[in-house]
């Protein structure tokens, strides 16, 4: 692992960037993980959707972003089309749950 001012080379920037987005699908699996396991403990489809949850989250999600040096609205976008899928994903696994 080096620092991005570190690299010599674009083909050093690439095996980081690589390196990096390898960790960030392994910790989006992670909380996919989380996400399921959630729903075990949800008695309807609306706690599942939860919505004041989500936005809750969503403006957490924003600072968070502040402080890292990101763009807000970015991140807050790709933050709804994660949680759009993963609700997706938890409303089928509650509904195999409910069987």
């Amino acid at each position: 692992m080096k620092r991005a001012d570190e690299c010599t080379g674009i083909a050093e920037i690439r095996a980081e960037i690589d390196r990096i987005d390898r960790v960030v699908i392994t910790a989006l699996g992670e909380r996919f993980e989380y996400v399921k396991a959630a729903a075990k403990f949800k008695s309807n489809s609306s706690e599942v959707a939860a919505p004041s949850r989500v936005s809750a989250m969503l403006e957490q999600r924003r600072v968070w972003a502040v402080e890292a040096g990101l763009d807000p609205d970015m991140v807050e976008k790709l933050y709804r089309d994660l949680v759009s899928y993963f609700v997706s994903q938890e409303q089928k696994h509650f509904g195999e749950l409910s069987k």
